[in-house]
């Protein structure tokens, strides 16, 4: 029997939850149009590879500020901040576009600013999760909070093919905009968070404050071993940049077709969350991490083999769910072996690893596809995801022997 998960008793976690469903929907509409437009302006693979430079590039740069940012300051004010300044992206992204005078350098600059923003929002929001209940609920949130990304992420890609084929490309961009309102409005509703008060949180943003929190992650081999697990398999397995290019070239679909693809491995995700969120223990986090990345790894491949539509939206549905599998118990595993002075800061680190895997994944699935085929940068991607499980798993025998 279905029941009422304990984190969504909780009246400021289940606002958090309703404004990043909606919020995600517009997001993830976002950035599988944008992709497409790329796709429009060049038909080089990669242009398609350079957004996830872009988008990179600032999330090294600020992460770790972001980090000790979010354990000094307010974590929901940074929040308004970053959520505004990502607002007025997808603002100019609308206007340049419906005045003609959008081109690929302006995305990616544009891309750049936004990914900025989320060096911040992203430390700041998932250190508040842990603000908003209690320990004992963290890990049904963390599978709660899979399901609000996946379900937009469901909504917003098959949207996006939608709106590029009947209302155009420039509303894509003023849709997701509106879309930030739900988080505004989540977190005026919310209220005052407590938040901790340590003595041992940073006073100030300094490079003694984020030495802490990387010493910190360096000396817990669980946390290490999980961040470099999501590095490696994301840098080999990240087909998303060439989507449009399978969608187009390989599977011969248009706008909708290739909107409703992008939006298979959400349905993958949200599927695999839901279950797990009926789970009241799980068992043996350890082995069920590594096997989930190995199922990633073995659905990219079947992707990358497939020339049959429906068979790869399947297997990018299992990606999707493999993936869910994996981001849950990963966030569970940090955020409960994290005290809270440090949480921001221990996001943020593994914000580099969790972004800048499949951004730098992107730039080089663009390299392989421009100079040996989208197929083989694909397959060869899946590969290499099952060969870096087989490392850490033999480096790291803690984290193939974990269970909670």
């Amino acid at each position: 029997m279905l029941h009422i998960p304990p984190s969504l008793r909780h009246r400021q976690f289940r606002l958090l939850w309703i404004g990043l469903l909606l919020s995600v929907a517009g997001s993830r509409m976002q950035f599988w149009g944008l992709l497409w437009h790329i796709r429009t302006l060049s038909d080089q693979p990669i242009a398609l590879g350079a957004i996830g430079l872009a988008r990179i590039i600032p999330i090294v740069v600020f992460s770790l500020i972001g980090g000790v940012v979010a354990d000094m300051r307010n974590r929901r004010q940074i929040l308004f901040l970053t959520q505004g300044a990502a607002m007025l992206v997808a603002l100019a992204l609308g206007l340049l576009t419906s005045s003609g005078h959008i081109n690929l350098w302006l995305i990616y600059l544009l891309s750049v600013i936004e990914a900025s923003a989320f060096a911040f929002d992203i430390p700041a929001r998932q250190a508040l999760v842990p603000n908003l209940l209690p320990e004992r609920d963290l890990p049904n949130a963390f599978s709660l909070q899979s399901i609000a990304f996946t379900t937009g992420s469901i909504v917003g890609p098959a949207l996006s093919g939608l709106v590029i084929g009947y209302l155009g490309q420039a509303q894509v961009y003023y849709l997701n905009a509106l879309s930030y309102l739900a988080m505004f409005m989540a977190l005026i509703l919310m209220g005052t968070v407590k938040q901790s008060a340590a003595e041992t949180a940073p006073k100030g943003v300094s490079s003694a404050a984020i030495r802490q929190g990387v010493r910190f992650i360096l000396g817990q081999p669980i946390i290490l071993s999980s961040m470099l697990l999501d590095f490696f398999a994301t840098f080999f397995a990240s087909a998303n940049a060439l989507l449009p290019i399978f969608a187009r070239d390989i599977l011969h679909v248009g706008e909708i077709g290739y909107g409703w693809l992008s939006a298979a491995q959400s349905v993958g995700a949200a599927l695999a969350a839901g279950v797990l969120s009926q789970v009241r223990e799980l068992r043996r986090q350890g082995p069920i991490l590594l096997l989930s990345v190995i199922a990633f790894g073995a659905a990219t491949i079947l992707f990358g083999l497939s020339r049959n539509y429906w068979l790869s939206f399947l297997a990018l549905m299992g990606t999707g769910a493999a993936d869910s599998v994996s981001t849950v118990i990963r966030n569970t595993i940090r955020q409960l072996q994290t005290p809270d002075e440090l949480r921001g800061r221990m996001v943020s680190v593994n914000q580099i690893f969790f972004i800048g895997g499949p951004q730098l994944g992107e730039l080089e699935a663009g390299l392989a596809a421009q100079f040996l085929g989208p197929v083989f940068a694909v397959l060869s991607g899946g590969v290499g995801c099952i060969l870096a499980v087989g490392w850490i798993a033999r480096r790291w025998p803690q984290l193939r022997m974990y269970d909670s």
